[in-house]
């Protein structure tokens, strides 16, 4: 959906830009006329000749003052004096992890794909990038606006992730945060790490689905086919939390619970680590006892050789 080139120093990369994400976030309509059903039309209006015109009778327009305007061209915008309409101008590196801090604000995340002839210096860029743990900022134009973005390792490829300038990104002092933070107990504390150990364990994300779009793809089916609709029971109302020790208790039990039904018991992620570790090994060594049976199975079908006379 872009082809530049990566540019640091004198060094040119010419690369191409994909969409690393696809938004699946749910279910789509259409307007319809609730007497016919029949599905609404959104037609372009012009006021002065009052009639409907179509999309490519448009231009570009800025409006500079009230109901005056300029028009800007597709030649306009390319004729601008910027460096970054062409390319992903980089700015400088910084240590990931303190990038990291600046750049949770994501816009859209890319994939990077090297043109043939500069994968030698990708590789280059990508594998000092990894050895340093550095982040590269840079700047980028993407359909007519520039961005700030951080260019980071991924797997055997580079991503882009375009950020919020920041002037974008509202102040906390926007929200109504107590200056002092509240009085904890310990015990309230001790409960609360319990409860999360509880629930601690290695993200999977294949273990997540949308369950809203299933279920109101559950409805949609239920009516085309003519079905009464499921209703769920409405969730309880939220009660006014009067014993924070009792809700943690109760928690901690039921989290527990819960990861007990299904095969597995509370871990840690130091130890959900020790024994993703620990399994491999047992793979491993299975794989390694299976093969040298194997081999020695076929030794012995294998027949023996006859010495040959003198």
């Amino acid at each position: 959906m872009w082809k530049g080139a990566i540019q640091f120093g004198l060094v040119t990369i010419p690369v191409k830009l994909y969409l690393a994400t696809e938004s699946r976030a749910g279910v789509s309509f259409n307007m319809l006329h609730a007497e016919d059903l029949s599905r609404i039309q959104m037609k372009i209006f012009c006021p002065v000749e009052e009639e409907i015109i179509n999309r490519s009778d448009t231009v570009k327009g800025y409006e500079y003052a009230p109901d005056k305007y300029v028009v800007i061209e597709d030649e306009d915008l390319e004729k601008l004096p910027l460096k970054t309409v062409r390319s992903i101008e980089i700015e400088q590196f910084v240590d990931r992890t303190e990038a990291e801090t600046h750049t949770k604000f994501v816009k859209q995340a890319y994939y990077i794909e090297a043109d043939r002839v500069g994968r030698k210096a990708f590789a280059l860029l990508k594998d000092v990038l990894q050895d340093k743990g550095l982040t590269a900022i840079c700047k980028i134009v993407i359909r007519d606006r520039e961005a700030l973005a951080a260019l980071d390792p991924f797997e055997n490829t580079m991503l882009l992730s375009t950020l919020y300038w920041p002037d974008e990104i509202r102040a906390l002092a926007d929200l109504d945060i107590p200056d002092e933070e509240p009085e904890i107990k310990p015990a309230e504390k001790k409960m609360a790490a319990q409860l999360i150990e509880a629930m601690t364990g290695e993200f999977d994300p294949a273990q997540y689905r949308d369950e809203y779009r299933e279920a109101l793809m559950q409805v949609i089916e239920s009516k085309i086919e003519g079905r009464e609709t499921v209703e769920i029971e409405p969730a309880a109302e939220p009660t006014k939390l009067v014993d924070l020790m009792a809700a943690l208790q109760a928690s901690v039990n039921a989290a527990t619970t819960a990861r007990e039904s299904k095969g597995g018991k509370p871990v840690s992620v130091a130890e959900a680590k020790e024994q993703r570790a620990a399994k491999g090994k047992a793979t491993a060594k299975a794989s390694t006892a299976a093969k040298a049976k194997a081999a020695a199975d076929e030794a012995e079908e294998r027949p023996a050789r006859r010495r040959k006379s003198a």
